[in-house]
């Protein structure tokens, strides 16, 4: 564990039981999120890379406009 984590927790650790358990309740929510979101964007990285592909032939093919027409 680093030191920051450490001292975070160490702070934490003070709080009334209540408030320890929703920051603890938030962290692991957190923790959840982040590993849902990095599994989507494995799950999704040859259908970007395609998508992205598309887009730069779009782009050479001169079958795109300036954002800032769009606006």
């Amino acid at each position: 564990m680093t030191e920051l984590l450490e001292k975070a927790f160490a702070k934490a650790a003070t709080l009334p039981a209540l408030e320890q358990n929703i920051f603890a309740n938030w962290i692991l929510a957190e923790l959840s999120s982040e590993q849902r979101w990095q599994e989507a964007f494995a799950k999704s990285e040859d259908i970007l890379a395609d998508l992205a592909a598309e887009a730069l032939a779009e782009f050479k093919n001169d079958n795109t406009e300036p954002l800032s027409d769009l606006l």
